[in-house]
Parts: C-alpha cells; structure tokens; sequence
C-alpha cells in the first residue's frame, strides 16, 4: 500500500502579516512558517493507515513549495513519514498549477490512498483535494472526522451544513481531512534524528500559464472606534436608530 499525504508550508497564524513592496505578495520578512494545521491531521491519518496495513505500507510526503519548505518537510519526516518529495516550480504557480503538479507526482508513485487538510490557512480555497481528486480520477470525500479504511472499502463520516453524514467508497480515494478525526502526534528524540538521515527528493517543476492571478493584496480595514452613545435606558432610542440605519442589522 502507497499512502501520500500533501502538506503545505504557510504562515503561522499567530504572525503578523505584511503585504511586500509588489502589493501580490506577503513581505516574508520576520514570518514564521509552520507545517498547514489541516494537514497535521492528514500526516497523522497517513500515519494511522500505514500501521493498520503494516507489511510493506509505504508514506509519502509531497510538497509543492521551494528551499524554505525544506524545514517544515523535516517535521513532517520527524513525525514518521517514509520519504519526502519537494516539487520545486519555476515561477508561482496558481490553485491548478499546484494540483495538476501534485496528481502527476501521485500517479508515478502509484499511491492509493491520498490526504489533504481540508484548506491551508494561507491562500484558504478549500479545493486541493478535490482538484487533485479529478486529475487523477480518484473518488473524493472532504471534510471527514471519522474514516474506516477495510480492503478497499472506505467508510467516512463528514462533516456537512448543520450535522454530519457517512457516505462509502472504494479505493483509489482521496481524502481531506478536518479537525476531530484523529489527534496529531507529536515528534519523538528518535524520529527527529532518523529525519536528518532521510532524503528529500528535489525536482524542479515546470509551470504552465497560471489561469487565476493576483492583482493586489491589501490588509483588512481597520475597525472603527467604539461609541458611547449613553449610560442610561434614555440611549435605547438612539441604539435602535443606529442599528437600524447605521449597522443596518435590525
């Protein structure tokens, strides 16, 4: 069995965040970079599937990214993953771009069994799974708490608007994966010192014309300052006019 798990290097989100000189980019300058929270679950249930298949079960991970990937690859290989791939693009490359990248990286290691976080908290679209999931004409389920994986039979319970539903499937799958499915392991004194010794395999990658691209970022407005419109039962008329007119909320 060959499980991949696609991880994604992002900015931690307890950074603060600087729109860089060309107005499309973050200024990376004091940025920390965290492996993506969503797909510490992914890394784990990868983890998980391996050991339940035992025998000759082999985990990759693969991330689309350049150098700087490098140090949240080794947290990932830190944690138990087998062997690492870092697809290195020519220039920034768009939602598709990076699915189509990955699909083709999945289909010659003849992986099975994929994961995702549900979303990376950096670009947020939710859709990696899904895209790669087309490309390679793999069944998808997304936003899963609960998975069951017996022979190739795949049973799931995801999360939908207002409760959840289990739905099955068959492998090959991909899966995407959401806070509550498993809890995330931490990296043992003996994995740190085995991830040194792992190699990531580089290979460049060639981008095609990107079909989104940024036009300009720009920060949050800042809030306005709060008012204090009275301290008594007198105010309420004027807190009902403003919320009626100004906030427009009643």
């Amino acid at each position: 069995m060959k499980i991949a798990v696609c991880v994604s290097h992002v900015p931690d989100t307890a950074t603060k965040i600087k729109i860089g000189q060309d107005r499309k980019s973050i200024d990376n300058a004091g940025v920390t970079y965290v492996i993506n929270p969503y797909d510490e679950f992914a890394i784990e249930e990868a983890l998980k599937t391996k050991e339940k298949f035992g025998g000759d079960s082999t985990t990759y991970s693969i991330t689309v990214g350049d150098d700087s990937a490098k140090e949240t690859i080794r947290k990932v290989l830190a944690l138990g993953i087998d062997e690492a791939v870092l697809l290195k693009p020519d220039k920034n490359p768009d939602s598709m771009n990076v699915a189509k990248a990955l699909a083709e990286e999945i289909k010659s290691l003849g992986c099975e069994i994929v994961f995702f976080g549900k979303q990376s908290v950096d670009y947020d679209s939710g859709i990696m799974g899904q895209l790669v999931a087309e490309l390679l004409g793999f069944n998808c389920i997304s936003v899963v708490v609960d998975l069951k994986i017996e022979g190739d039979k795949v049973i799931a319970e995801r999360e939908i608007e207002g409760g959840r539903e289990v739905v099955e499937s068959n492998l090959p799958i991909v899966i995407t994966t959401q806070k509550g499915l498993n809890e995330p392991r931490y990296a043992s004194l003996k994995g740190i010192m085995a991830a040194k010794k792992k190699n990531i395999n580089e290979k460049q990658i060639q981008i095609n014309e990107n079909l989104l691209e940024v036009i300009e970022m720009n920060l949050p407005p800042s809030k306005q300052p709060g008012r204090i419109i009275g301290t008594d039962a007198t105010a309420v008329p004027e807190l009902v006019r403003l919320l009626r007119e100004e906030a427009k909320v009643i």
